[in-house]
């Protein structure tokens, strides 16, 4: 295999991925990410923890899909994050009223 047809084929996984996203994002409240993953979650909590003057952050998702290329399956029913770095979760807004495409 040449590295064209390796870079073609993670471009189709990376298509691939992107558009499973698409047609789950409206399944979920929340979007999370992390230094390492980005998830949609339908439950979200984000603890601020001290160690010795360390400070992190322990997550806890429920029902949750991670944007990962190299998942065989990317729905999983929790996570469990402990990190150093910087966490953002935003809270998704759901129209009143579907458009239809």
């Amino acid at each position: 295999m040449s590295a064209e047809d390796l870079e073609a084929y993670e471009n189709d996984l990376e298509l691939e991925l992107y558009r499973e996203y698409r047609d789950v994002v409206s399944l979920f409240a929340y979007v999370v990410e992390t230094d390492r993953r980005f998830y949609l979650a339908n439950s979200v909590d984000v603890q601020v923890r001290t160690n010795g003057g360390e400070v992190f952050f322990e997550l806890t998702l429920e029902d949750a899909w991670v944007w990962d290329i190299y998942r065989a399956s990317r729905f999983v029913k929790s996570v469990h994050v402990v990190t150093f770095k910087d966490v953002n979760v935003e809270e998704l807004t759901k129209p009143e009223m579907e458009i239809p495409a």
